[in-house]
């Protein structure tokens, strides 16, 4: 396991509550002793103040903390202040996205996509950041081909990643298939699975809809067959899920990156299965 890169991720709570609550979570979660937590960052910067306000928390807290940064809607000037702020605090690790454009949205702001973000954190600030860039196995959703998708990937390895996230699946072959296609394209940087814990069955069909993540028929119709039975959903879901991560970890990966969706309950249980195997 010490060999092995996991971090956590969490998203900026919208509320006073929801702070207090992320508090006691982030608590519970350092006792797993992550590489880091990263901080997700709202469509079109929405939660950029609270990205930011969670971050410094988390580092005055003592553990590291690394900010999602996406450029869609951003201007040079405003992504540059927002470079300059994270090193002020001692910032010095990055999750560059492009992000999403928010529903309504005309134009992408000055950078386009998530290469040109990288390139830019490159030509502002040197190598003080450590990059993490974004990977999807299965193909990102709005890619016009997989040739595509994977040339956009060497793009922002190109432009100066350090490593990459991969948006999350349930197919490890679907991740050894895409690094045998990175290798092959000369790229050697890490590229850590992305793992969402399965607990809340329509929750969880809404996410993978939305960004292109998908449920294997028999995972899916094994979870619909369960109801409302929370618990029965909850144990089939750490079942499949550490089994796939230790054929992850045990295929080569190098890391993995949970999910957390600010609770702690389900990502501990995945942690702790793993560990004891």
């Amino acid at each position: 396991m010490e060999t092995h890169n996991f971090s956590i991720e969490f998203f900026p709570p919208k509320t006073a509550e929801g702070a207090e609550k992320l508090r006691a979570v982030r608590e519970k979660l350092a006792l797993l002793n992550p590489k880091y937590f990263s901080v997700t960052f709202g469509a079109g910067g929405s939660t950029q103040q609270g990205t930011l306000d969670t971050v410094l928390e988390i580092k005055q807290a003592g553990y590291v903390a690394a900010p999602h940064l996406s450029c869609v809607g951003g201007s040079r000037e405003s992504i540059r202040a927002i470079l300059q702020q994270f090193k002020d605090n001692g910032i010095d690790r990055v999750v560059a996205l492009r992000g999403d454009l928010p529903s309504g949205y005309g134009g992408a702001g000055e950078f386009r996509y998530a290469n040109e973000l990288v390139e830019f954190i490159r030509a502002e600030t040197g190598d003080w950041f450590h990059i993490e860039v974004a990977a999807y196995p299965e193909v990102h959703p709005q890619a016009r081909s997989p040739q595509d998708d994977l040339q956009n990937f060497a793009r922002k390895v190109k432009a100066g990643a350090n490593a990459a996230i991969t948006q999350y699946f349930y197919n490890a072959d679907a991740y050894f298939a895409f690094m045998d296609e990175t290798r092959k394209l000369g790229i050697d940087v890490p590229v850590v699975a992305g793992i969402m814990p399965i607990t809340n069955y329509t929750q969880l069909m809404r996410f993978s809809e939305m960004c292109g993540a998908e449920i294997p028929r028999w995972v899916r119709l094994k979870l619909a067959s369960f109801g409302d039975d929370s618990a029965s959903i909850k144990a089939f879901g750490l079942d499949v899920v550490s089994q796939m991560c230790e054929r992850l970890l045990k295929g080569g990966a190098p890391g993995l990156h949970f999910y957390s969706m600010n609770q702690a309950a389900a990502t501990t249980a995945l942690w702790e299965r793993i560990a004891s195997r």
